[in-house]
C-alpha cells in the first residue's frame, strides 16, 4: 500500500517568514545600480522609491535618517540592501546604504546638499578657526587610507619640512560605500581621545564616483561639529567636495596637507641667518655712533658689543643644533631606523633604515616596560 505523503501547510505569517529566512540566508547583503523612479517620503521619516533599469523595477525603503545623500527621480545610484518579503506580500529591498553614481547623479546631489547645508551656515567662514601655528603642533591626527599614494606623499613631505612631529593614524577606506562611515568613527574617536592638535583627512585624486564619499552628509555634519580643527586634503587642486567645505582649512592635495602643518627647515635656518646679518649690520651702526659721539668709551662699547654678538651667536649655534637633533637623516645615522605602518598584528610595516628599507610582518605587541 503506498503512503500518501503529507504535504507542509503554513499559516500565511509562517510563509512570509519562511520566504525572508531563504532571501537572508541567499542575500546577506546586495549591491545593485539603478535608476531612482517615484521617489516619496511619508510622514517625515519613511523613504520610498523604485529601483529601475531597462528590464525591470524594484521597490526600495530605507529611513530618512540613513539617507546620507539627496535624491531625485532620475538620479542614478548604488544601494546596499536586503531583499524582503513584507507583511503585504510585497517583494521589496531594505536599503541599508545608498551613494549617487554618475557624474550627472553625483553634481545633482552635491548641489542639492550644499544647498540645504549653506542655509544652515555649516560652510559660512565666520565659523572656521583656521589653523592652528606650526610651531604649536605636536601631534597630527591623520584619517587616510595608509595604503594609498596620497598618504605616502603627505608622509615624505612632513618629514623633509620638519622631523620629530607626532602623527597618529586612523587607517580608512576613502572610497566605496562604506568609507563616509568609517571616516566619522575616526573623527569621532580622535576628538573624544584628544590627543592631537589637529586632524587631517586625506585622499589622493580619483574620479567623482572616487570622490563621493566626502559629500556625505553625516560626514560633513561631523566635520563641521569636530572639537578639533580639520583640515582636509581631498583629490587635486580642481577637485571641490562639501568635506572641503565644511573643514577649518581645505588644503589643495594631500602634500600641501603637510605643508601648511608644518614649517619647513631651510626657511628657518635662512631666517636666522638673515637675523644675525642684520644683527650684527645694526651693531656695526651703533658701533659708529657711539665712536663717534664718545670716542673716550671705545674700549668699554667695544667689549659690550662682542659680547652682546658672542650670546646671539652662542644662541644661534644651539638653535642650530637643536635644529640638526630632530633632522630624521641624523637619527638614522646613529643607527636608529624609522619604522612606519600600524602597530597591529599581523600587519605588514615599513622599516627605514639609512641606506636601506625593507618589509616586516608584525607577530607580537606588548607595552613597553619602563
Amino acid at each position: 500500500m503506498e503512503m500518501q505523503k503529507v504535504e507542509q501547510v503554513y499559516s500565511v505569517g509562517e510563509f512570509q517568514a519562511v520566504c525572508n529566512q531563504i532571501l537572508d540566508t541567499a542575500f546577506a547583503g546586495v549591491v545593485i545600480e539603478g535608476e531612482v523612479a517615484s521617489f516619496k517620503v511619508n510622514q517625515g521619516k519613511y523613504v520610498f522609491f523604485d529601483l529601475k533599469d531597462e528590464e525591470a523595477s524594484v521597490g526600495c525603503f530605507i529611513m530618512l535618517f540613513a539617507l546620507k545623500y539627496p535624491l531625485e527621480d532620475g538620479m542614478r545610484v548604488r544601494v546596499r540592501a536586503v531583499p524582503k518579503v513584507t507583511a503585504w506580500g510585497k517583494f521589496s529591498l531594505t536599503v541599508q546604504a545608498i551613494m549617487p553614481v554618475g557624474e550627472g547623479s553625483l553634481k545633482k546631489s552635491f548641489e542639492l546638499l550644499k544647498k540645504k547645508l549653506e542655509k544652515e551656515g555649516l560652510f559660512d567662514v565666520r565659523r572656521k578657526r583656521g589653523l592652528p601655528a606650526p610651531e604649536s603642533i605636536r601631534t597630527i591626527g591623520v584619517i587616510s587610507s595608509t595604503q594609498a599614494a596620497g598618504y605616502a606623499d603627505f608622509c615624505k613631505i612632513l618629514n623633509e619640512r620638519w622631523g620629530g612631529l607626532k602623527v597618529l593614524t586612523a587607517h580608512c577606506q576613502v572610497q566605496g560605500m562604506v568609507a563616509a562611515e568609517q571616516i566619522v568613527r575616526a573623527l569621532k574617536y580622535f576628538n573624544e581621545k584628544g590627543e592631537v592638535d589637529v586632524i587631517a583627512i586625506m585622499r589622493g585624486g580619483g574620479s567623482a564616483d572616487d570622490l563621493a564619499a566626502f559629500n556625505d552628509e553625516e560626514l560633513v555634519r561631523a566635520i563641521a561639529g569636530s572639537k578639533i580643527r580639520v583640515v582636509t586634503g581631498i583629490g587635486h587642486e580642481v577637485d571641490e567636495s562639501l568635506a572641503d567645505l565644511a573643514a577649518d582649512f581645505a588644503a589643495s592635495t594631500p602634500s600641501n596637507v603637510a605643508q601648511v602643518l608644518t614649517r619647513d627647515r631651510r626657511e628657518v635656518v635662512r631666517m636666522v641667518r638673515d637675523t644675525v646679518n642684520r644683527t650684527k649690520n645694526l651693531f656695526s651702526v651703533k658701533i659708529r655712533e657711539m665712536l663717534e659721539q664718545n670716542r673716550g668709551r671705545v674700549a668699554e662699547v667695544e667689549a659690550k658689543v662682542v659680547e652682546r654678538i658672542e650670546q646671539k651667536m652662542n644662541e644661534i649655534v644651539q638653535l642650530k643644533r637643536n635644529l640638526e637633533q630632530v633632522d630624521p637623516e641624523r637619527v638614522l645615522e646613529r643607527g636608529y631606523v624609522l619604522v612606519r605602518g600600524e602597530w597591529v598584528v599581523g600587519e605588514e610595516i615599513e622599516v627605514i633604515g639609512l641606506k636601506k628599507v625593507a618589509k616586516a610582518k608584525i607577530e607580537k605587541v606588548s607595552p613597553r616596560k619602563a
